[in-house]
């Protein structure tokens, strides 16, 4: 038995030593992924070199005017050196504030709708579409929306944070709602069953085990809903209007924001020129260390509320 083992041996070496040899690259195929990589890592670095360029600029030029002031004052009353962007700041964070109160609810419940209920009847076709639609409307529109319904309302030539607001609500509940309804759909059907099977109704099914297991990704869906509107400027030109001074009130009067603070800086010098350009790029490098800290939490939190969910 042994000898006919030790006889068999040699024959299976050289049939595996082919199959090693056939599997190996070829030359001309690891030139060809080398190609291939080198080409991937080009347009990688042709796409970072605008943002590279974008970030410096903007570092470079409003690095200047980070100080106190910039942070603790408003433009009220001044025409050149000096004031500060804490009037936009504020009314950035109320108007975006508001708006993620109106677009989180109302997009998680038709993402609810759209997975768990709707299933595949015409009202769900529409509200697909509908949203799709919204997705792609640029966002001036919506600001004309939100100018026409308000004008309705309250009369021509209103202008308020809260327009503001339903104007970026209209840019941010579909954002919510397609992100919403991904992070739903991965959440396993196993897990609905298993309470519909204790006989639970669906909407506890949904609220303690449905909810609870997408809640990661929800919060990051609705945190990058926020960065997307953080940074819009026509809606909010047309409907919030701009002002000097600190406004808290969302339905009173008009608001500054940072976008709108930046174009008015820009597009609005007095006689010292060189004081608006400067306030200008200060508000453009504080805008954007908002929206990187907001994409940063998209990243972290995820993870973060996982954790916490698996040690309680």
């Amino acid at each position: 038995m042994t000898a006919t083992l030790t006889r068999q041996a040699p024959q299976h070496a050289p049939d595996a030593a082919a199959t090693l040899a056939a599997s190996t690259p070829s030359w001309s195929r690891r030139a060809k992924n080398r190609a291939a990589s080198a080409a991937v890592v080009a347009a990688v670095a042709l796409t970072a070199v605008p943002l590279a360029l974008v970030i410096w600029a903007a570092v470079e030029r409003g690095s200047a005017r980070l100080d106190l002031t910039l942070f603790t004052h408003s433009m009220r009353g001044v025409v050149g050196q000096g004031g500060g962007l804490l009037h936009a700041l504020t009314g950035t964070l109320i108007i975006t504030g508001a708006t993620a109160i109106i677009s989180i609810p109302l997009g998680l419940a038709a993402a609810i709708y759209l997975t768990e209920y709707a299933g595949g009847n015409k009202l769900a076709a529409i509200t697909r579409r509908a949203v799709d639609i919204m997705v792609s409307i640029p966002s001036i529109v919506a600001g004309l929306a939100a100018y026409a319904l308000f004008s309705l309302i309250l009369g021509p030539g209103t202008r308020s944070g809260l327009a503001g607001a339903v104007a970026l609500a209209m840019i941010m509940i579909p954002v919510v709602v397609r992100s919403s309804e991904e992070v739903l759909r991965l959440v396993p059907a196993d897990l609905r069953e298993a309470g519909l099977a204790l006989g639970s109704p669906r909407w506890r099914v949904i609220r303690k085990i449905v909810l609870p297991t997408a809640l990661p990704g929800l919060t990051a869906g609705a945190v990058l809903g926020v960065a997307r509107v953080i940074g819009e400027t026509a809606p909010l030109l047309l409907v919030a209007g701009f002002t000097d001074a600190m406004n808290y009130n969302l339905a009173d009067g008009r608001m500054a924001t940072l976008p709108v603070f930046i174009y008015t800086q820009w597009s609005s010098k007095g006689l010292d020129t060189a004081a608006y350009d400067q306030r200008a790029w200060a508000g453009a490098l504080v805008l954007m260390a908002v929206v990187v800290v907001l994409q940063l939490a998209a990243r972290a939190l995820p993870p973060q509320i996982a954790k916490l969910r698996r040690n309680r």
